[in-house]
């Protein structure tokens, strides 16, 4: 075995193997970082260039690109609150703090530290679980995978820690949405509202992408509003190695999030989207002194440790079963079926060179970007010091151009992201965790399939007496009596006349945030349970019975938060009401966001994308950041050059067809490329 290690080893530093690694590492960096454009989208679209390549070249670019999205799109989450990737919406939690304290570069030290540290930990252990982990893959059905969805779900209550009747509602909400779309056990389509965009369901990206972005592009587009609120202590390289330090400190939480990434990935179906959840949660719920959500640097440490593992753990199952264990890992696959592979018991006999060159490609891609991003990251970090109503434009475009390509390309994604924009700003100025919808979103799928399979491949519930259910079923107890005791001390520890925990959040309520607003979104919560009751009531039995309980639990938490909020308003309306007010500059930032977008939305439909987003990015540094017209022109050529350059020509992105195009195009001259335009 350690010949054909070696042979990997040489396979991969030979030409033009190595050229191709260093090729899918600067690719995975750009794909990670821009919010939007994920690891998935470079694998699809760099695939089709493998076919002509040798096995070790083909399989040294798609996996250095696989690696190192989960470290590049730090980037976006330290610096603007907007996951680069599925796999880095935790991250915004602590990272995202630290860049308004002024430590992004703390926090990028100690991401990109505990990356290369989780992804090369990843790859030791598919190196080593390949021969001794195929019993336990084999042992895995339905029912534990349904099992471990349900205990991820419950540490919403570690995520909400402070506002546990408010996580749990939100929880539940994404798990309604998981629900719009075709029934998983029948042929009917629930809650499409009559448009056909929501046949397939609610696209991840778009939600994503208007809880979290939205809302904090309300707060950039102040006039003189920057991400740091305060200049750091330790700047530039200061802080990266302070942050560096902190990953060393730290060596045994990045240890136990890497395995909890690692094994989570093993298990096909869960992978990134979910594991920086959990390893959030674990750390927070097992950390001693953390102020987790207020800037503490664990809370990137741990989500990030935890990511990059996944993606070794996730090609065991693929490698060794052919079951792949996430998207990346399923894009894999068809490249060695392409190349003439076929995983299992080949992979680590007779083809066991190329299972260790994908192992070393691991290891290098990891080490490699992460070295890269220390020396790069250092300069982006003083972005945050720049007048954010500058920033949001470019952030904008990237959130729009994201959502049209993880939205299926088509106008729905656009109003989708509007509309969970509005959301996320309402459940961010009520205090409201947002995390849990997207975590509802993502399991809720998951456990409405395994739940169905399991009950009917058991005839009933029998299952739960398996030993890995009653394994799980012991660490999903263990999270419950975690959580309450938590819940129970911060009782016992509130001072006489304060908000009551279960509804109250650990952080310092927005600046004008108003008890009646948030009973406003409570009863809006309900609203929607109790409509989604209603209307399971009309579906078969088969494919109303999740959303009817999800709904009913809704409406019986949602009463419980109201009957709170209004002891609450009896007591402190008052105070609120003289304590908070509106910041100068946030109502006008609100319709220049929510507003501006609607309004793009309604333009492109008109003239199309290629001339209505740099128009818009044209008016907005003209009319909001009040710049001269050559800045605003530049903004506006330089939208207009990355959507026609890149997005047309280099990724093929499918454009929406406008209003205007066949009368455009017959002005034209008939030389003239369309494509410039349209």
């Amino acid at each position: 075995m350690l010949d054909q290690a070696i042979a990997g080893l040489l396979a991969v530093f030979a030409w033009p193997a190595v050229g191709f690694l260093l090729l899918g590492i600067l690719i995975g960096v750009v794909f990670g970082a821009v919010p939007g454009l994920s690891g998935i989208l470079g694998m699809i679209i760099v695939l089709p260039f493998t076919f002509d390549m040798d096995t070790v070249s083909a399989f040294a670019l798609l996996i250095a690109l696989y690696a190192v999205t989960s470290t590049s799109d730090t980037i976006a989450s330290v610096m603007i609150g907007v996951p680069g990737t599925a796999a880095s919406q935790a991250t915004i939690l602590d990272g995202y703090p630290m860049a308004k304290k002024g430590e992004a570069a703390r926090a990028f030290g100690a991401a990109f530290s505990v990356s290369a540290y989780g992804g090369v930990l990843g790859a030791l252990i598919l190196a080593l679980s390949l021969p001794l982990i195929l019993p336990v893959i084999t042992y895995m059905g339905s029912p534990e995978i349904l099992m471990v969805a349900i205990l991820g779900l419950l540490l919403v209550g570690v995520l909400s820690d402070g506002a546990l009747v408010k996580g749990a509602v939100a929880a539940l909400i994404g798990l309604l949405l998981a629900s719009v779309g075709p029934a998983d056990a029948v042929a009917e389509y629930r809650f499409t509202l009559g448009t056909e965009y929501l046949f397939e369901g609610l696209p991840l990206v778009p939600v994503v992408l208007g809880l979290f972005a939205l809302p904090e592009m309300v707060d950039l587009a102040r006039q003189g509003a920057t991400i740091a609120s305060e200049r750091p202590a330790f700047t530039g390289m200061a802080g990266m190695v302070r942050g560096i330090r902190d990953a060393i400190h730290n060596w045994w939480l990045a240890s136990k999030c890497a395995a909890i990434g690692i094994y989570v990935g093993i298990i096909p179906g869960l992978g990134a989207a979910i594991v920086d959840w959990i390893a959030y949660g674990y750390a927070k719920n097992t950390e001693k002194d953390n102020s987790f959500g207020n800037g503490d640097v664990r809370g990137v440490i741990a989500p990030e440790a935890a990511n990059n593992a996944t993606k070794g753990g996730s090609l065991v199952p693929a490698l060794a079963l052919g079951i792949p264990g996430s998207l990346g890992a399923a894009i894999l696959l068809g490249a060695l079926e392409i190349k003439g592979l076929k995983p299992g018991p080949d992979m680590l006999t007779s083809d066991l060179a190329i299972t260790f060159s994908i192992i070393w490609t691991l290891v290098i891609a990891n080490i490699l970007a992460a070295v890269f991003l220390m020396f790069t990251s250092n300069q982006i970090a003083k972005l945050i010091f720049v007048p954010g109503v500058l920033l949001v434009p470019a952030v904008l475009f990237f959130v729009l151009t994201g959502s049209w390509l993880g939205g299926n390309v088509d106008v729905g994604a656009w109003f989708v992201m509007i509309a969970f924009g509005l959301l996320g700003y309402a459940m961010r100025q009520c205090n409201w965790p947002r995390p849990p919808v997207i975590l509802g979103l993502v399991l809720g799928g998951i456990i409405e399939n395994r739940l169905t399979l399991s009950i009917s491949s058991y005839g009933g519930f029998s299952w739960l007496s398996n030993p890995i259910v009653l394994l799980i079923l012991a660490g999903i107890i263990w999270v419950v009596i975690s959580s309450a005791r938590k819940t129970i001390q911060s009782f016992q520890t509130q001072p006489a006349g304060s908000v009551d925990a279960a509804t109250s959040s650990e952080q310092a309520p927005p600046p004008f945030a108003d008890p009646r607003i948030t009973l406003g979104l409570a009863l809006a919560m309900m609203v929607v349970f109790a409509y989604a009751a209603f209307r399971s009531f009309g579906y078969r039995p088969e494919a109303g019975i999740y959303p009817l309980t999800v709904a009913l639990l809704g409406l019986a938490l949602c009463a419980v938060l109201i009957a709170g909020q209004i002891a609450i308003m009896k007591k402190r309306i008052q105070t609120e009401a003289e304590s908070n007010s509106t910041p100068e500059g946030q109502f006008g930032s609100f319709l220049f966001v929510f507003g501006g977008l609607l309004a793009f939305v309604f333009l492109a439909i008109v003239v199309g994308i290629k001339l209505a987003l740099p128009l818009y990015v044209f008016l907005f540094i003209l009319l909001r950041a009040r710049r001269g017209p050559w800045i605003a022109l530049l903004y506006g050529a330089v939208a207009w050059a990355l959507l026609v350059l890149f997005y047309d020509r280099v990724i093929a992105m499918s454009f929406l067809e406008p209003w205007i195009q066949e009368p455009l195009e017959a002005m034209l001259p008939e030389d003239f490329p369309a494509w410039l335009l349209l």
